[in-house]
């Protein structure tokens, strides 16, 4: 393709123009991005480095490629990019108002808030609460379902088993309760909110993707507003009784809806990052049997059947495994911001208006900072290497900067303590040679279900 300039000479400084290219008519680069994601960023960046435009979903962005460019926007000293606008175009309808898509000092006024409902008692209570409901969850896994010890039965999906456990695991810990015959309609709204985001047909035509997002994020709002005014007047341990009860210092609290924005964004967090990670995890480790042995044996070691709280840092190898799937596979592979005025990316001018992607996926796979980097090696974040230590901005799973993930101790606890449980409880395996097929349309999630072969112990 041609190599074109953008915005070329505009400000007549020593700031160089972006370069990049267009793409095919109407949907540009779209289906190069969402089909590899990877290797579409890795060709703009040898091609044009770090800095380069392109056309996908419909506008012209900016990739801002590699920890420098990273750290750039992300850190944002001049407060020359916004999170909200940024977002705004993919998620605006369906997470209104949630904290990433806050700014400045709104965005730091209701963290200061919000951050009362993640505090160590808090994050603590919530892991109490949620041991009985994971091993009631993966409890009711089938047993021996096409293991090696038997050769019968259909393999089980594991991802959509960890998906039904991570919702059942939002709504108890985050909302104080089961859902029941709802459980299904209000997973039905997660899904269709979340992918709504990358639709193709940007406006409520009946049936398509935009549409079933906005009706999904209508199904939400009608359920937490059903049991706010109740959360308002208790004085319950779980995330909504917390977000309606937090003040901050200055005596700021959140109004009904503040409380419902951020309840829907948070729950679609805690609901979907860390089914994504707990995929990869049980992918990689199913790949690589000697490293479910070796994280299976430190928490037979521990001698709990349910992970408590101080004991989450002697899960060592589980948490060397979960930061290098989280390496391999991050929940959020794209960030978007966008520029609100003229400033400069890298040596490049870029006018107000840009929008800017930060891709933690690539960075990622960089091999000019990840050694091998498609190959499974937990071993990087080992104390004694500390892969992630070479450019703070190489490894971001969790974003970076004022945004960088306010619930992201309480995602970490959350996986850990299912992955405990299930290694307790359960052998798995793929057959030789799997390779688990990832759909980038939205977050990263195996088109195929993730089979396994799983065994009882």
């Amino acid at each position: 393709m041609t190599r074109t300039s953008y915005l070329a000479g505009t400000t007549g400084s020593e700031l160089r123009p972006i370069p990049g290219e267009p793409g095919l008519p109407v949907v540009g680069n779209t289906i190069r991005l969402m089909h590899d994601p990877i290797g579409w960023s890795r060709y703009l960046y040898d091609q044009y480095g770090p800095v380069a435009w392109t056309n996908t979903f419909g506008m012209r962005v900016v990739t801002a490629a590699g920890p420098d460019a990273a750290e750039r926007v992300l850190v944002n000293r001049d407060k020359a990019f916004s999170n909200g606008y940024g977002w705004e175009y993919f998620i605006g309808p369906f997470f209104r108002r949630g904290i990433m898509l806050l700014d400045f000092d709104e965005h730091l006024q209701h963290r200061r808030i919000m951050q009362q409902a993640f505090t160590r008692d808090r994050l603590a209570g919530y892991l109490d609460s949620m041991s009985p409901s994971i091993a009631a969850g993966i409890e009711a896994w089938p047993a021996d379902a096409a293991s090696p010890a038997t050769g019968r039965g259909a393999a089980f999906q594991l991802h959509p088993g960890l998906k039904r456990l991570t919702l059942d695991l939002a709504t108890r810990t985050f909302m104080g309760g089961r859902l029941g015959a709802e459980a299904d309609r209000v997973n039905r709204a997660f899904i269709d909110t979340v992918r709504a985001g990358t639709a193709y047909v940007r406006f409520p035509v009946p049936g398509l993707r935009w549409s079933r997002g906005l009706r999904g994020r209508r199904v939400l709002e009608g359920l937490l507003a059903e049991q706010l005014p109740a959360k308002r007047a208790g004085d319950g341990e779980d995330l909504f009784s917390a977000l309606c009860q937090a003040r901050s210092e200055d005596g700021h609290r959140f109004d009904d809806s503040d409380v419902v924005n951020h309840m829907i964004f948070l729950l679609m967090a805690a609901h979907d990052t860390t089914t994504i990670t707990m995929s990869t995890m049980s992918y990689y480790l199913a790949r690589h049997p000697e490293w479910q042995d070796r994280v299976r044996a430190e928490s037979v070691a521990l001698g709990r059947a349910a992970v408590g709280f101080g004991d989450l840092d002697r899960l060592a190898s589980l948490d060397l495994v979960m930061k290098e799937c989280l390496r391999l596979v991050a929940p959020l592979h794209g960030m978007p911001r966008k520029a609100v005025r003229d400033t400069e990316l890298l040596g490049h001018f870029l006018p107000a208006g840009t929008t800017v992607i930060v891709s933690p996926h690539f960075n990622h796979h960089m091999p000019e900072y990840w050694p091998d980097p498609e190959r499974f090696d937990p071993e990087r974040f080992a104390e004694h290497r500390r892969g992630d230590r070479v450019h703070g901005y190489a490894w971001l799973p969790f974003g970076g900067g004022v945004h960088k993930c306010i619930g992201m101790r309480f995602a970490a606890l959350q996986v850990k303590a299912v992955m405990h449980q299930v290694l307790l409880r359960y052998r798995w395996s793929v057959p030789d040679g799997y390779q688990m097929p990832l759909d980038y349309t939205s977050m990263p999630t195996p088109r195929d279900r993730l089979p396994v072969r799983l065994e009882r112990l």
